[in-house]
């Protein structure tokens, strides 16, 4: 799956319009799982659902002018769209309810703890990803791409070109470093 989903990037960039069309058809329901476990079941009045998530972010990646490389590529910059149609849709939230309600994120991968989803609300996360980009890059990207894209350890590895093990010991840091902020 992984080589024909390349093959079919490859295609859409030399302008193929209708591999892009079997491109999103492929990734369509994995991306938006990786929604449903970023949104989580909160709210039944929820304004941005998972559906809505991915098609933003799908507009968003079709306009965008990129090289791509690979899957792992394709769901690592999935995964950027996706925040920041979430921090978009937050600051709208907050802008009109002048702050209550604040969006909630599920970081299920970070803080399961004793089987408790935690919900950060999507403003504060982003200021502290940011945050966190300037002290330590690397981890900030390990991090976007683990919980708002949903790669696996070893997609991650491949495209910031570095070990697992570096992957974990960021993704440990990254935790912590969250964890200490958010709290």
């Amino acid at each position: 799956m992984g080589e024909e989903l390349t093959r079919l990037l490859q295609d859409w960039r030399g302008g193929d319009v209708a591999a892009r069309d079997r491109l999103f058809g492929e990734v369509y329901e994995t991306l938006r799982a990786m929604a449903a476990a970023r949104l989580g079941a909160r709210s039944s009045n929820r304004t941005l659902q998972a559906t809505s998530l991915v098609h933003e972010a799908l507009i968003r990646l079709i306009g965008s002018e990129v090289d791509w490389q690979d899957r792992a590529h394709f769901y690592a910059l999935a995964s950027l769209k996706m925040r920041s149609v979430l921090v978009d849709e937050a600051r709208a939230q907050a802008a009109s309810k002048r702050g209550a309600n604040p969006v909630l994120l599920t970081l299920s991968h970070a803080d399961l703890q004793g089987g408790q989803t935690v919900g950060f609300d999507v403003l504060a996360l982003h200021d502290a990803l940011d945050r966190l980009a300037a002290r330590d890059p690397r981890s900030a990207r390990a991090v976007e791409m683990a919980y708002f894209g949903g790669m696996e350890q070893r997609e991650i590895a491949c495209v910031l070109d570095v070990s697992i093990p570096t992957v974990e010991r960021d993704l440990r840091f990254a935790r912590a470093w969250l964890s200490q902020q958010l709290s």
